[in-house]
């Protein structure tokens, strides 16, 4: 999508028209999926995370005052997925008090029990980088998620993040060098880890949106 067709939608969609909203959600969405997995690890959880995200921006569109919606989009995207972990480990903390911990509450952002879906993609490469990933401080997790698993441009990604471009660059060449030591541990080549995740990432994206995410008219 051109800059000037984002433009022309957001407007339209400022303008109350739902179908350009949809169709600017429907561009994003399954870059905006793929960023909330990474960060939450977890598929109904990124899910959800995504939805919350659609409908704060449908909300707030009015508020939006220029510039590169996909960027406001996925800052939205990650906020949420930073809240949504907040409020699980402030949940999991008031479970620690005396109770015991129920399965449904049990969030753990490394090396949690598998769902269904993670079960699917249980390689032991995948499961190796996704761990790694989350390893990495939230910053430089963020522009490596953005730039390397996304492929978002600097630029883009620093709109995301609201860094300037020397920052992004600065942050993803620490989280690379990280990965690097890390990968090579346990004797895989940084290449292939890639070239596998982001396979894995369009298989993940194939299947868990086959269809366009569409927010309906209010009744």
């Amino acid at each position: 999508m051109t800059q000037a067709d984002e433009n022309a939608l957001v407007e339209a969609a400022q303008c109350g028209e739902l179908s350009a909203f949809n169709t600017l959600i429907s561009a994003y969405q399954q870059q905006a999926y793929g960023i909330a997995y990474r960060i939450l690890g977890d598929a109904d959880s990124a899910a959800d995370a995504m939805q919350d995200s659609f409908i704060k921006v449908y909300n707030r569109i009015h508020q939006f005052r220029g510039g590169s919606f996909k960027a406001w989009l996925f800052r939205v995207v990650i906020n949420t997925c930073y809240d949504r972990m907040r409020g699980d480990r402030r949940r999991r903390a008031k479970l620690l008090d005396g109770d015991e911990i129920l399965p449904e509450h049990d969030y753990r952002l490394i090396d949690a029990k598998p769902t269904p879906h993670e079960k699917a993609e249980s390689s032991e490469l995948m499961s190796m980088l996704m761990a790694e990933i989350r390893k990495l401080p939230k910053e430089q997790q963020q522009v490596l998620i953005l730039c390397d698993l996304q492929g978002l441009a600097y630029h883009e990604a620093a709109s995301v993040t609201g860094s300037n471009l020397g920052t992004v660059k600065s942050r993803l060449s620490r989280a690379r060098a990280k990965m690097r030591d890390a990968l090579t541990k346990n004797g895989v080549t940084p290449q292939a880890a890639q070239v596998r995740a982001q396979a894995q990432q369009r298989a993940q994206e194939r299947g868990q949106y086959g269809y366009p995410v569409r927010l309906g008219a209010a009744n």
